[in-house]
């Protein structure tokens, strides 16, 4: 039962109603935590999934395709599974696409501590998966706090790094300060960084918790949502009642993508992923020693204008810090959720960019 379920499963997301040109069969089912050495056919393009040992830690990551390297950094609370058009729409390019689970999420280890979800953690872990996969230069594509991500590591490894691709979260000339950003922007989000919040409200409600979190950053939103959450709310807010619950789920989320998250993460708890939160305090001189450097490396930037990052935050220090911006694109009506929202403008968007910077 378990198997043909997860078949259902995973070729429902892909290809019933979420997006009109997606087409896909399963050769071998994915079942979250479960992957051991498996393969997906998705356009007539294998995905296989991997175990390898980072730093001590077992790691697991999805890759398709042959070519030079461009590794795609998920932010929170996603999975390798948010790139799952990416990976295969870049491997027909002729990359080579690998999508890990970061630390403490999916098919990766979760670890006990807090300060193993440091931001300079993560990087540490991907250049190991780097280092281990292929060696050599790579494209990072980084989300949410995986574009977090692959900021610091254009500027720790700029040796490897070739050029980067950053959705949803601007660069920076410096780090910003995690207490101004408390005194300014008292949301919900102040929460995750206090244990046991939005774990209790998760446990609560699974499939609510993933269901109002996509939805409520979404272009699909209703209008005003955004706003509330970043400008009216309080501290003690809780995040299931401070954003939309879908009775209808938006055309690219469909109930199979939602119950993918939730079985995932009913394995590992929300903990691990909440590191991203949890160390901002401990990372911010860190980060502000690394950020000297610079980023020199060929640049993209992509932004939902619903994306509160974009309307609350700005891109102009970044395209006078950058001196190799190449393009600022801004998709009208999209929200947080670049890569599932709207996957052909940036499957065709990254291919541009990419191709001109490996053949430059």
């Amino acid at each position: 039962m378990e198997t043909n379920y997860y078949n259902l499963l995973l070729l429902a997301a892909l290809i019933a109603g979420q997006h009109p040109t997606a087409r896909a069969t399963i050769s071998i089912p994915i079942h979250p935590l479960n992957y051991k050495t498996m393969k997906t056919t998705i356009d007539s393009m294998p995905v296989t999934h991997q175990y390898t040992t980072v730093n001590g830690i077992r790691y697991h990551y999805a890759e398709a395709g042959k070519g030079p390297l461009v590794v795609l950094l998920h932010g929170f609370p996603e999975l390798w599974y948010s790139w799952r058009y990416q990976l295969t729409a870049l491997a027909q390019a002729g990359y080579h696409a690998v999508a890990p689970d970061l630390r403490g999420f999916g098919g990766s280890e979760v670890t006990p501590r807090t300060r193993d979800y440091s931001l300079f953690q993560h990087a540490r872990d991907v250049k190991a998966l780097i280092d281990q996969i292929g060696g050599g230069q790579v494209v990072l594509v980084g989300h949410d706090w995986g574009a977090n991500l692959m900021w610091l590591m254009a500027q720790l490894y700029p040796e490897t790094v070739r050029a980067v691709a950053a959705l949803s979260i601007p660069f920076y000339p410096e780090p910003r300060d995690p207490a101004v950003i408390r005194q300014k922007w008292s949301s919900v989000f102040t929460n995750f960084e206090r244990k046991g919040i939005v774990e209790a409200e998760f446990e609560s409600d699974p499939e609510g918790f993933f269901n109002r979190f996509f939805y409520g950053l979404s272009g699909d939103a209703p209008e005003g949502t955004v706003e509330k959450l970043y400008t009216k709310t309080t501290p003690d807010d809780r995040l299931l009642t401070s954003l939309p619950l879908a009775t209808t789920l938006p055309a690219w989320l469909s109930r199979p993508d939602l119950e993918y998250y939730v079985t995932a993460y009913k394995k590992t708890g929300i903990t691990g992923a909440l590191g991203f939160y949890r160390n901002t305090d401990a990372d911010y001189p860190g980060l502000k020693e690394a950020y000297k450097k610079g980023i020199r490396q060929p640049a993209l930037f992509i932004g939902g204008a619903k994306e509160a990052a974009v309307k609350f935050g700005s891109t102009e220090p970044m395209m006078l810090a950058l001196p190799n911006l190449r393009e600022v694109i801004i998709l009208e009506g999209c929200g947080h959720w670049i890569q599932q929202e709207r996957p052909q403008e940036l499957n065709a968007a990254l291919i541009r960019f990419i191709n001109q910077e490996w053949h430059r």
